[in-house]
């Protein structure tokens, strides 16, 4: 695949970072992570189905939901946005059932790169290494690499 997802943990800082590029406008990109009934469709690994409670992607906005995958397994997911620019740049919290009382700060930031392509870059922030790493360990490289597989997938629809 052309547009693999590029993960980068580095060593001795609580930090991950990552980038994925799309054969699509930003517009079109930032729109599937701005409305609820898009990201729906893409959000997460596959074979897991999502509830959203709510979802508000605006700053100031909040958002829960939850993912049970096919083992009948249940994680839940919260935060704020606090500061959301249409097509440009995003701040939330993230806190996941897995890690109880472990937020982290997550910046996200889109890219033009023209001829109707994109790229979106990420840093989060973890409070220290141990839970960076349990963050990595988790399984989030694969379930974010499905999920913008799936959100490519949805906008080429």
């Amino acid at each position: 695949m052309s547009n693999a997802l590029k993960l980068n943990i580095p060593d001795g800082v609580p930090f991950i970072d990552f980038e994925r590029e799309f054969d699509f406008p930003v517009a079109d990109v930032f729109r599937a992570h701005k409305e609820p009934e898009l990201i729906a469709q893409w959000l997460g690994p596959r074979g897991t189905n999502i509830d959203i409670d709510h979802y508000d992607f605006r700053s100031g906005g909040t958002y829960l939901y939850s993912h049970t995958g096919p083992d009948g397994v249940t994680y839940a997911f919260n935060g704020i946005f606090h500061t959301v620019r249409e097509n440009d740049f995003a701040i939330q919290t993230f806190e996941f059932s897995g890690y109880p009382d472990i937020v982290s700060i997550e910046f996200m930031s889109f890219e033009d790169l023209g001829e109707g392509r994109c790229r979106l870059r990420a840093h989060s922030v973890y409070p220290s290494l141990e839970a960076r790493d349990g963050m990595a360990q988790s399984g989030m490289e694969s379930g974010v690499s499905d999920g913008y597989e799936r959100l490519e997938e949805l906008l080429g629809k």
